[in-house]
């Protein structure tokens, strides 16, 4: 699967003289025709399938793209690969149905309605599990499970794009772009580094890469622990004592695995935080009650359709339901374990994590590519302190100070312009800005690819 030649099949018996390329057929193979619940019409084409990234092992990763309207002509629009993090959690569960999809899950797990602030309307939207072992994307190998880690992951996502790409041609040289959150601050730049490494002196690449987005990413150890602690002190989370124990017992820049003294601390401010949903931490979390979602209308309501903490849960139903993976070409090998949200092995058995991802930063910035961090302001786990201390440590030249983004006239986040990189903030937004926020980050993901400064 995922062929990386190209040859003509005639079928003379059906057309005089019609051919059609491997290409062609493979793509109609992986064509959606409609999926269960889905609005009818909805105006733009979508695929799914699996591309084999290693023979021998036999692991193939599951996609999901999502072209743009045919109103809005996906042919002239850029390609963009989004990647969820984890590690271990699903860029359809998350990116695809709670966040930048098309598709929205309703809460009896089996009908979907409209997005508005899709972003499939501003270019082609390209998820994927990754790594094997995570959503519907699997290994034949048991070991590979239990020994992911960063390395391989880029490596087998580049081995993807290169033979998605034979699949479908018509994106080759087409802009292309990569954008994840959360632990994908480490697979988004990894990626991008080995895409520009190769590309480095090609005339007319084939991946024609333009830049990198990122969103709430985990991106220097030392300096996100910092920033996270001081974050919790700051928003009233933990106590005094708490914090300055965290500080001296929590040395991230130098140790590996944090020592029994730090896990201590962190269990006494994890408690300290109380039942708080700490990617969001002024919005409720799941409690099964319908009565929940009613009563955020009214207490949040910058939050399109009212932001329900259960989305996940209404995930694992739809993507469980045999219909819907019969119509996603998915789970053809009979996966022994239900689809899920966040895996429970891959995570737990990553075999290597590098300390830092700004060597890579300077990398790509030395290149000339565009690079966009944003940050929503109410996420506990990988909060905005801990994004500008990462950032700080780049030492970047300032081209525009620190200023308020606006949309309609109110305030929408802010946003500080460095020669070679761009962050931007969400008010009011978790750990997943597209969710909380859609129309700001709406707008975000517009001004990236206009590569123009947030609206003033």
């Amino acid at each position: 699967m995922g062929h990386s030649f190209f040859f003509v099949l005639c079928l003379p018996f059906l057309f005089l003289g019609t051919c059609y390329s491997l290409s062609s057929v493979e793509q109609e193979r992986d064509r959606i025709k409609e999926l269960p619940g889905q609005p009818v019409n909805v105006g733009f084409s979508q695929y799914s399938g699996y591309v084999t990234v290693n023979q021998q092992a036999g692991r193939a990763l599951f996609y999901w793209l999502i072209e743009a309207p045919a109103s809005r002509g996906p042919e002239s629009r850029p390609l963009l690969l989004w990647l969820n993090g984890g590690p271990g959690c699903s860029s359809v569960g998350y990116g695809a149905a709670e966040e930048i999809g098309p598709f929205r899950i309703n809460s009896d797990g089996k009908t979907l309605f409209l997005n508005p602030y899709a972003w499939n309307n501003l270019a082609n939207v390209l998820f994927l599990e990754s790594p094997a072992g995570v959503g519907f994307s699997y290994s034949n190998t048991t070991s590979d499970l239990y020994n992911a880690g960063d390395q391989r992951t880029a490596e087998d996502a580049y081995t993807f794009l290169i033979k998605w790409f034979e699949r479908f041609p018509q994106y080759k040289h087409r802009d292309f772009y990569i954008a994840g959150e959360s632990y994908a601050g480490h697979y988004v730049p990894q990626l991008s580094q080995i895409v520009y490494q190769i590309n480095r002196g090609v005339d007319n690449p084939v991946i024609n890469f333009k830049g990198f987005l990122v969103g709430n990413a985990v991106t220097d150890d030392y300096h996100d622990y910092i920033g996270t602690f001081e974050y919790w002190w700051t928003h009233g989370l933990i106590s005094d004592s708490t914090y300055k124990l965290l500080r001296l017992a929590c040395d991230f820049g130098s140790a590996t695995h944090p020592s029994s003294v730090c896990m201590k601390a962190l269990s006494i401010a994890q408690a300290e935080e109380g039942n708080i949903d700490p990617y969001s931490i002024y919005t409720g979390t799941c409690n099964d009650t319908s009565s929940l979602q009613r009563n955020l209308r009214g207490h949040y309501p910058w939050m399109s359709r009212a932001y329900d903490p259960c989305t996940e849960r209404y995930s694992e139903v739809y993507f469980n339901l045999p219909e819907v993976q019969r119509a996603f070409h998915a789970n053809i090998t009979g996966i022994p374990y239900p689809w899920k949200g966040c895996g429970d092995i891959v995570g737990n058995y990553w075999a290597d994590s590098p300390k830092s991802v700004l060597p890579i930063y300077q990398e790509l910035i030395s290149a000339g590519l565009r690079i966009w961090v944003y940050s929503g302001d109410t996420d506990s786990v990988v909060p905005l302190t801990a994004t500008r201390y990462s950032i700080d440590a780049l030492k970047l030249t300032t081209i525009t100070n620190w200023y308020p983004w606006y949309d309609n006239g109110k305030v929408g986040g802010w946003s500080q312009v460095y020669k070679g990189l761009t962050l931007v903030t969400v008010t009011g937004a978790g750990h997943e800005v597209p969710l909380h926020r859609p129309r700001l980050a709406y707008i975000l993901f517009r001004s990236f690819l206009e590569n123009k400064p947030m609206p003033r």
